[in-house]
């Protein structure tokens, strides 16, 4: 995933790209000024022909696109600001007015390029999904393996998964044993230990250890599939939100238009109907917002805030409902070691010391983070983790080696009864069995005996119950807690946090229909989430919102809002800096209108010519895009 700032080349690129227009009828409208002031410096009344020639063909040249956008709207039904303005080019072209016609003309095109540069590039989340699906699936055959393209799996194939890859397509484990990370696709925090038998999702990433599965379906019908499919639909699915410029043309169109035809029959003269609409076109309208949308969007990206377009901007100020994913989005998204209990007579420091030895020489996710405990805890105490020799590592069960003369194993409950049948208390497995957990416990096994168990969790965000409580503070009275994971878990979290509304065991699809309940309803649904399996909901929302820091790619891509800091906190402060932003863009419109109306009344009254009415209507511009700018700051 990448970011394109401001001072890229790319960023450039599309700068120059959208105002090339403008830049042109600009420069049309300078070259006939500087011949008119020629001529009347030096009396050359050929200068001023020049010029004002040099006026009528930049009027053609450029705005025979806006003529040409404006009619294609109105082919379609849509009559937006660009109405007007098409109006007073046209009148300036035939009542021999072609400077006002070139301001007007400038001002449409150059707000028009302003919006789009701060609406910026369009998501790519189905591109981004189907580009990090599984490409190649190794299928196993008569005693030979075939690399083929994964439409080609067909149900029933034998596959290998080595380690580090994605499972092609939902299988059933026959041989072989890993722990397989789950987490961006179920919402569950801890790789599960695959063996034989274990079902795999599409999607799912193998660990340290290869497995040969069986395919359970075939790649278009698997997990990783529907979810593709799912953000599709959802995107798909969405409305065009109608610019906010476009909500006010709706009366400010018809009433300009009427007090040009009363100003035309009143006098009889259709100069003055020029005069009206050329003090009426709603630079004040194309402007305000466009400018006040890019200014919130940087003040937003400054705080590490990506704001991918003005309507992301428009929705997250007028959000009502907000829901949550749990893993990684509420809870940091990886397991911690939450205490290590000793069940003998070894302290807890003596099973850190000599467990995470062992864990030292492996390789999976948990005993990286059971070292980092150890070091952490035994650090203090001026204590460091020794050597262990004779290392060996079932994959996904767990670890054993000899340290200080001390066979030392540490994995799942069924790992070390095989490896000691009859050698620990039958009072832990009835344990085991009531608390129906095991992937978030391990033990500890000291030369053949029971010596301590280990309790692992994902561990919540220190700021997530503010978060809500700031939420809650701002008006969005509904939070809901969506999770993939098992519904204990979903609960215990939500009572931290102060939720009162929470669903366990989600799937994506199930997101995206709960959402999709709520935006037919009337809600304005903000979702907050970083896994794939979070993706179709956060299209589904009228706001999604990423957290990028967490390494949820894709769901980033399918996401209007972006965090790139890994701070939970930012997620209110989007919403402030959303309304603040809207609220100065309302209000640079409703005095920008107010004064395009006062000088309408003065134009139709016949106090104001067409050229000295298109100066004006600058001077309302320029106070306009000055209140504007405060958005950025």
């Amino acid at each position: 995933m990448s970011f394109r700032t401001p001072g890229s080349s790319h960023a450039a690129e599309h700068w120059a790209r959208q105002l090339k227009l403008p830049a042109a009828a600009g420069a049309f409208l300078i070259i006939g000024a500087a011949g008119w002031l020629l001529a009347a410096l030096h009396q050359a009344p050929v200068a001023a022909l020049y010029a004002s020639r040099i006026w009528y063909v930049g009027l053609v040249i450029t705005g025979a696109p806006v003529l040409w956008t404006t009619l294609r709207q109105a082919m379609r039904g849509q009559f937006a600001t660009d109405l007007v303005a098409s109006l007073s080019v046209v009148g300036a072209l035939i009542l021999g007015e072609p400077m006002a016609g070139l301001v007007i003309v400038v001002m449409q095109t150059g707000g028009e390029a302003l919006e789009r540069v701060a609406e910026g590039r369009a998501s790519a989340a189905v591109r981004e999904l189907e580009d990090a699906a599984p490409r190649i699936a190794h299928r196993l055959r008569d005693g030979a393996m075939d690399d083929i393209p994964v439409d080609a799996v067909e149900v029933g194939d034998q596959l290998l998964v080595r380690p580090g890859e994605l499972v092609p397509c939902d299988a059933v484990v026959l041989t072989g044993q890993s722990s397989v990370d789950v987490s961006r696709l179920t919402g569950e925090p801890l790789p599960i230990a695959a063996g034989e038998g274990t079902a795999l999702l599409s999607g799912s990433a193998n660990g340290d250890a290869p497995l040969t599965v069986r395919a359970t379906s075939v790649a278009l019908e698997s997990q990783y599939a529907r979810i593709v499919e799912l953000v599709r639909s959802a995107q798909a699915s969405k409305a065009p939100l109608q610019r906010l410029a476009d909500r006010y043309a709706v009366w400010f169109t018809p009433v300009t238009l009427l007090v040009c035809a009363l100003a035309w029959w009143w006098s009889g003269d259709p100069r003055r109907a020029l005069s009206v609409l050329v003090v009426a076109t709603p630079c004040p309208l194309i402007l305000a917002t466009p400018i006040a949308i890019i200014g919130g969007i940087n003040r937003a990206a400054r705080r590490q805030i990506i704001l991918r377009n003005g309507g992301a901007l428009e929705q997250l100020s007028a959000a009502t409902v907000a829901i949550f994913d749990k893993t990684g989005t509420l809870t940091i998204g990886r397991p911690e070691v939450q205490s290590v209990q000793s069940l003998s007579a070894w302290t807890e420091p003596d099973l850190l010391r000599l467990a995470g030895a062992v864990e030292h020489g492996a390789g999976h996710l948990l005993a990286r983070t059971f070292v980092a405990e150890a070091e952490r805890v035994l650090a203090p105490l001026g204590v460091r983790v020794p050597g262990a020799t004779d290392v060996s590592e079932a994959a996904g069960r767990g670890a054993t080696g000899i340290v200080d003369g001390h066979r030392v194993t540490i994995g799942a409950w069924s790992y070390l009864r095989d490896l000691y049948p009859g050698a620990v208390p039958a009072l832990v497995e009835q344990e085991l069995r009531v608390a129906g957990t095991p992937g978030l416990r391990a033990y500890i096994a000291i030369d053949g005996a029971l010596a301590g168990r280990v309790e692992y969790a994902d561990r919540l965000r220190r700021e997530a119950p503010g978060v809500v409580a700031d939420l809650f503070s701002l008006g969005l009275q509904r939070q809901v807690l969506l999770s993939g994971d098992h519904r204990a878990n979903v609960d215990a979290i939500a009572r931290m946090v102060g939720l009162t509304e929470s669903r366990a065991d989600c799937q994506p699809q199930d997101k995206a229909r709960f959402i999709g309940t709520l935006t037919a309803a009337g809600d304005r649904v903000l979702m907050v989430g970083d896994g794939i399996n979070d993706a179709p909901a956060l299209s589904a929302a009228n706001v999604g919102v990423a957290l990028a820091a967490h390494g949820g790619g894709i769901s980033a891509e399918a996401a209007d809002v972006v965090l790139l800091a890994d701070d939970l906190d930012r997620v209110p402060e989007a919403i402030r800096i959303s309304r603040r932003t809207m609220r100065i863009a309302r209000q640079s419109i409703g005095v920008g209108l107010g004064l395009s109306g006062i000088a309408m009344v003065v134009a139709a009254l016949g106090g104001m010519p067409p050229a000295i009415g298109a100066a004006l209507q600058e001077v309302i511009d320029v106070a306009v895009i000055v209140n504007a700018l405060r958005t950025s700051r």
